[in-house]
C-alpha cells in the first residue's frame, strides 16, 4: 500500500497522459470539455461492470453470508465495485495499455477512495457491526493530485535496514512506529487491495498472514539495536527521528545510542493525546510530547 502511494506521489513527477489507453476507451459519458486524462479514465472505471471478486467474496455481508458473523467491511455493492475497478486496472497493465506510473496512480486513486466507504473506525483491524452511513453510499472513485518537485525521486519496497549501504543523503529522516502495534494488521485489507494477491485469510476479520513482515521497531530492545545500526552504518550529514514521549524506546536510551555517532539535539512540543492511546489516562493526562531527535554526524 505504502509503495503504491510513494510511486504515485513521490517518484512520479508528471500528470498521467494515458496515451495508449484513451484511444481504446468508449469515452461516451466520460468526457467533458475540461476533463484531464486522469478524470476521463477514473470516470470510465466508475462505470465498469460489477465483478464478484476477492473483496466481494471475503469482506462483504453477501459474500460471507455463510459465516456466523458476516464480514461488514464494505457494502456488497461497493465490494463489487472495488473488485471491478481493481481487476480492470490490472487488465490494462497486463495488456500494456498503461505505464508503470499510470498503474500506480490508478491504484492510489482506489486505495484512497475505499477508505471513505469502509465500515471501520479508522483502521481495518475490525469492522462495525452496524453500518456507518458513509459505508452504504455507492463508491465513486476519486482522483489524486500529482506533484513535480523537479527531482529524480526514488522509492523502494523492502526492509529499510537493507538500504543502509545504498543511500547517501544530507538528511536521513526516520518515522518509526512508537508502540508495539504492528501496521499490517491495522491495514491488512488495504494491503490486499493493493497487492490483489488472493491471500490466505483467517479469523472473524479475514486477516492476511503477516509473519516476516513485522517491524523490529515495535519492540523496545530490537528497536534500539536497529536505531544504532542505522546511526552507525548509513551515510548522512543529519539523522532526524520523529518520535513520541510515550514511545517504547526510552528517551535516555535513544540519546545514549545516537550520541555515540555525533551531537544530538532533542526538540519537543506538547501535542494532544490521540484518543485511542488514552488507556484511561484522558482525565488526568491530555497531552504527550512530540519529539524530534536530531543527530549531526
Amino acid at each position: 500500500m505504502s509503495y503504491c502511494m510513494q510511486k504515485a506521489y513521490i517518484e512520479n513527477n508528471e500528470e498521467p497522459k494515458f496515451e495508449k489507453l484513451l484511444p481504446t476507451l468508449n469515452r461516451l459519458n466520460t468526457y467533458s470539455l475540461f476533463s484531464n486524462p486522469l478524470e476521463v479514465v477514473v470516470k470510465y472505471l466508475d462505470e465498469v461492470d460489477d465483478v464478484k471478486g476477492f473483496i466481494y467474496q471475503n469482506y462483504t455481508p453477501e459474500g460471507t453470508s455463510d459465516l456466523e458473523q458476516p464480514r461488514m467491511y464494505f457494502s456488497s455493492e461497493n465490494g463489487l465495485r472495488i473488485d471491478a475497478i481493481r481487476q480492470k486496472i490490472e487488465e490494462w497493465k497486463q495488456n500494456n495499455l498503461i505505464t508503470e506510473s499510470e498503474y500506480y496512480i490508478l491504484l492510489t486513486c482506489l486505495i484512497e477512495t475505499v477508505s471513505f466507504y469502509a465500515n471501520v473506525a479508522g483502521v481495518y483491524a475490525a469492522f462495525h457491526k452496524k453500518w456507518d452511513p458513509r459505508a452504504v453510499k455507492r463508491l465513486s472513485l476519486r482522483t489524486i493530485k500529482t506533484y513535480n518537485n523537479n527531482r529524480d525521486n526514488k522509492v523502494y519496497n523492502t526492509n529499510s535496514m537493507n538500504l543502509l549501504k545504498d543511500i547517501d543523503v544530507d538528511i536521513l529522516y526516520l518515522d518509526p512506529p512508537y508502540n508495539a502495534r504492528q501496521y499490517l494488521p491495522n491495514y491488512h485489507l488495504i494491503e490486499t487491495i493493493a497487492k490483489y494477491d488472493t491471500p490466505k485469510i483467517k479469523g472473524m476479520t479475514g486477516m492476511r498472514e503477516y509473519e516476516g513482515k513485522k517491524s523490529t521497531f515495535c519492540n523496545a530492545k530490537t528497536a534500539l539495536c536497529d536505531l544504532e545500526e542505522i546511526a552507525k552504518t548509513a551515510k548522512y550529514k543529519y539523522l532526524v527521528m520523529s518520535y513520541n514521549s510515550e514511545g517504547i524506546m526510552n528517551q535516555s536510551d535513544i540519546i545514549n545510542v545516537l550520541s555515540k555517532y555525533g551531537t544530538v539535539v532533542l526538540e519537543q512540543f506538547q501535542y494532544h493525546r490521540f484518543k485511542s492511546n488514552n488507556k484511561g489516562l484522558s482525565a488526568t493526562k491530555k497531552h504527550v510530547l512530540e519529539q524530534l531527535y536530531i543527530l549531526t554526524k
